[in-house]
């Protein structure tokens, strides 16, 4: 009908009708969303809050010891606190002990301060004979307690927002003087750990680049039914646990295994020359390369498989020969694949936990490793949490930079 011929009465109805019907349509798809939506806060949005609030909140030291924290709180130094300091840790410390929570507080110490655990423990056997004023018993007791490396730290703790995980992820520490410095080289752990790992993972996806891409040359050229077929072979890993899969890399890279036998029996090398392959970082290259490999050779298949073959045969009736026709119109072609391949190997292989810890051994052991190390043995999970945040953090600038850097057609971030 006309909206002309329509009375303004009629066309307001209308409207509102119209809205209406929009409204409930919009109300309907969003409702069909629900569940992923919830599914992703649940999975992915939430534990990713709770890492990033966890990484910069500890309020564990200040809860068990109320007293001390709010003294230290006004605290200045670099001189020794006043004597309220010395009586709020012993009234704090002999609660903690009708509590049995002073071994608690001495591993929160300990963890920032290695080897206050018995300067700590000391105070709580002791804590009944100790008597006004405090800071010449204390001090009598032992002689760390006449240290003011021993208050900063406990004022550090005190804090239930802090940025000391992060200065640890980073290997810097607070000096006396307050100023932010590097630790001892002898000391520095986490930064080394994050280099071995990018370097690691930048590795394994030029392996995977290397290995993958004639792979996926191959099935895009040949005939449908031999290329499905061997489409089965690429997709076979996946049919097979991770766990299997690394321990038969472990039966054939060891000393004594696979490789090294062939190799001896071959006379390749002598039988007391056989070559380190498991448990150092070749081990552990060589075993993600093979489990990240399809990742890399499913997404060059799918952009190559879209290449028209009739591009090649124009090339080469122009002049080109067959290298040259392959490098300058081929090649560039594939650039969304090997764009695609490498970020997904890449960011794969950052994360990776199960491999490493198996045939990695010392040289092998990536930052992931370290991260479950402190959330399931050290119980530091704000530590954990930290260098969590910090390889997210570099994921996803390496991300962007690469997204800007690569400029790919079709292939953005998001």
């Amino acid at each position: 009908m006309d909206e002309a011929v329509l009375s303004p009465g009629e066309r307001a109805l209308l409207k509102k009708q119209l809205a209406s019907a929009l409204r409930r349509q919009k109300l309907r798809a969003f409702l069909l969303v629900v569940p992923l939506l919830i599914f992703v806060l649940a999975t992915f949005i939430y534990p990713i809050a709770g890492m990033l609030v966890r990484s910069a909140y500890s309020p564990e030291f200040g809860n068990e010891m109320p007293r001390t924290a709010h003294v230290l709180a006004s605290w200045t130094g670099p001189a020794l606190p006043d004597e309220a300091a010395f009586e709020a840790l012993v009234l704090d410390i002999k609660d903690s002990q009708s509590r049995q929570t002073t071994g608690r507080i001495a591993n929160i110490v300990n963890a920032e301060m290695p080897g206050a655990r018995s300067l700590i423990m000391k105070v709580g056997r002791g804590v009944g004979d100790l008597h006004a004023p405090y800071r010449e018993s204390l001090v009598q007791m032992d002689d760390g307690w006449s240290k003011p490396g021993v208050w900063q730290t406990l004022q550090s703790l005190s804090a239930q927002y802090t940025g000391r995980f992060y200065l640890a992820a980073l290997d810097l520490q607070t000096d006396p003087q307050g100023a932010i410095v590097a630790q001892p080289k002898d000391k520095r752990i986490y930064v080394p750990l994050f280099l071995r790992t990018f370097a690691i993972g930048a590795l394994v996806t030029l392996c995977c680049l290397l290995l993958g891409f004639p792979v996926a040359y191959w099935l895009s050229v040949l005939p449908m039914r031999y290329a499905n077929l061997l489409m089965i072979l690429v997709l076979l890993p996946f049919w097979t646990s991770l766990l299997v899969r690394t321990t038969a890399w472990i039966v054939l890279l060891q000393s004594q295994g696979v490789i090294n036998s062939f190799l001896v029996w071959t006379g390749a090398i002598d039988d007391g020359n056989r070559l380190p392959l498991i448990f150092n970082s070749t081990g552990t290259i060589i075993a993600m390369t093979h489990i990240l490999l399809p990742f890399m050779i499913l997404p060059l298949y799918s952009v190559m498989k879209t290449v028209p073959p009739s591009y090649m045969r124009a090339a080469r009736s122009l002049g080109a020969n067959q290298v040259t026709a392959f490098v300058r119109i081929y090649l560039p072609q594939t650039k969304p694949g090997v764009a695609a391949g490498c970020l997904l190997v890449f960011i794969l292989s950052l994360g990776y936990y199960i491999t490493p810890a198996l045939v990695g051994g010392e040289s092998g052991t990536l930052i992931s490793n370290i991260i479950a190390y402190h959330i399931q043995k050290s119980l530091n999970w704000s530590l954990a949490a930290a260098l969590s945040t910090l390889l997210l953090v570099s994921v996803l600038l390496l991300y962007w930079a690469y997204n800007r850097l690569a400029k790919v057609d079709g292939f953005k971030l998001g």
